[in-house]
């Protein structure tokens, strides 16, 4: 937690090198590979609970669990899902059988969304990166690039900022480059 109180939030990207999510028509999985899919369990089980989209949920379905294979027994962070019109499916692999909350907000309030937590991963697409980064609630970005280029036509990681000068970008600083099978796996803390 900071010491303001609010969750310490981090970021995780998984992207091309060129900063994409996956192809035009939404093919995402895997664009990195197993070295890098095994380190994001690690992080998701040292965090209190997991953000993501709607969009995530119906696209890939996924089930957001951490399963780092060095952990026997692992609590399983809570999964807290903005989703303002309610399509969230009953047999969303969230729901799965590990035992954890999995909570639906209707209201795009990232901030309130993770109040009561000491830290926070966000997963999802790029406008709920884009509108955490906005907001200055990113702490730490974990950065996964695979060696492969996906082009203009591809979904961004991060939706628009709506930038009009440079000193308005939210910086980081890079505190560590890590080779992940054939990916890099960077950390970047935020410049306060």
């Amino acid at each position: 937690m900071r010491p303001d109180g609010r969750a310490r939030v981090t970021l995780k990207l998984a992207t091309s090198l060129d900063g994409r999510i996956a192809l035009a028509n939404g093919v995402s999985k895997w664009i990195t590979g197993p070295e890098s899919r095994a380190e994001v369990h690690r992080m998701r089980a040292a965090h209190a609970a997991i953000l993501t989209g709607i969009g995530t949920i119906l696209a890939d379905d996924p089930q957001l669990t951490a399963r780092p294979e060095s952990i026997a027994a692992v609590v399983q962070p809570d999964i807290l899902i903005m989703d303002s019109a309610g399509r969230t499916p009953a047999d969303a692999a969230v729901h799965g059988e590990v035992s954890r909350e999995v909570r639906i907000f209707r209201d795009r309030d990232l901030a309130a969304a993770m109040a009561g937590y000491d830290s926070v991963m966000i997963e999802a697409g790029s406008a709920i990166a884009g509108a955490a980064l906005g907001a200055g609630l990113v702490d730490r970005i974990e950065w996964f690039r695979a060696p492969v280029v996906l082009g203009g036509d591809g979904l961004a990681a991060i939706a628009a900022l709506g930038l009009e000068r440079l000193e308005l970008a939210p910086t980081f600083q890079r505190v560590a480059l890590v080779e992940r099978g054939r990916d890099l796996h960077e950390s970047y803390e935020r410049i306060v």
